[in-house]
C-alpha cells in the first residue's frame, strides 16, 4: 500500500498552479459544495492523496481559488479624488468577483493573509488616509465600506435577491404578492431587483458616507 503522500504515476505534473486551476474548474461547474481533494485529483487524474504534496486538505483548495480570483483584480492607478478611486476600487472588486461567480462567496467571505487577498485593503486604505483619515479612522471606515459592498454582492450572487427579481414574470408575481401585502406603493420597485444598478447605488452611498464622514472631521 502506497504511503500517505506518495504521489501515484502521472502525478509528476501537480503543482500548486495545476491544482489551483483544477479546483477553479471544479467550483466554476460544480459549485463551492462539489471541492473536495477527491474531486480536484479526479479532474487531475491522479489519486487525491499526491495533491497532500502541494496543498494543505480542502481549506487549502478553498483559499488557493479564492486567492486565484483575487489576483485577477485589476486596481485602478489613484487619482487623488477620494470619490473617484473608491468607485474604482469597489468596481474592480466586483468584476473578479463576478467573472466566476460560483467562487465569489469565498472571495467575499475567507479572510486570507497573501498579497493578492490584501492589496484591495491595502489599496482602499490608502485612498481613506490620503483623504485625510487617521489610520484607526481608516480602519473604521474600510469595514463599513466592505459590509456595505460584500453584503450587496453576496445577494447577487447567492440564489437570488431578498426582494426583487429581474424575470418579467416573476416581478409581475412578486409584485402582485407585494401588493396584497399592503406594499402597493413600493411594490413596482420592490418586486424588480437590478443587480448592477442596485450595487451602483449602494457603493454611491457608500462613498457619499464616507466623504461627508472625513468633511466633518476636517
Amino acid at each position: 500500500m502506497a504511503e500517505r503522500g506518495r504521489p501515484r504515476k502521472g502525478a509528476a505534473r501537480l503543482s500548486p498552479e495545476s491544482i489551483r486551476a483544477a479546483a477553479l474548474a471544479v467550483t466554476d461547474a460544480e459549485g463551492v459544495a462539489a471541492i473536495s481533494m477527491r474531486a480536484v485529483a479526479r479532474r487531475l487524474g491522479v489519486d487525491a492523496k499526491s495533491l497532500y504534496n502541494h496543498v494543505d486538505g480542502k481549506d487549502g483548495l478553498l483559499d488557493a481559488v479564492a486567492e486565484h480570483v483575487l489576483a485577477g483584480i485589476v486596481l485602478p492607478d489613484p487619482t487623488g479624488s477620494l470619490e473617484d478611486d473608491l468607485h474604482a476600487v469597489a468596481h474592480a472588486f466586483r468584476r473578479a468577483a463576478l467573472a466566476h461567480p460560483q467562487a465569489a462567496t469565498l472571495v467575499l467571505t475567507r479572510q486570507l493573509p497573501s498579497p493578492a487577498a490584501l492589496a484591495p485593503v491595502g489599496a482602499v486604505l490608502s485612498v481613506l488616509c490620503a483623504a485625510g483619515a487617521s489610520p484607526e479612522e481608516a480602519v473604521h471606515l474600510l469595514r463599513a465600506l466592505l459590509a456595505l459592498v460584500v453584503g450587496t454582492l453576496l445577494r447577487e450572487t447567492g440564489a437570488g435577491p431578498a426582494f426583487g427579481a429581474g424575470d418579467t414574470d416573476a416581478v409581475a408575481h412578486r409584485q402582485a404578492e407585494l401588493e396584497q401585502s399592503g406594499l402597493s406603493a413600493t411594490a413596482p420597485f420592490l418586486a424588480r431587483c437590478d443587480h448592477e444598478a442596485e450595487f451602483a447605488f449602494t457603493v454611491d452611498f457608500a462613498v457619499a458616507a464616507v466623504a461627508a464622514r472625513l468633511r466633518r472631521d476636517r
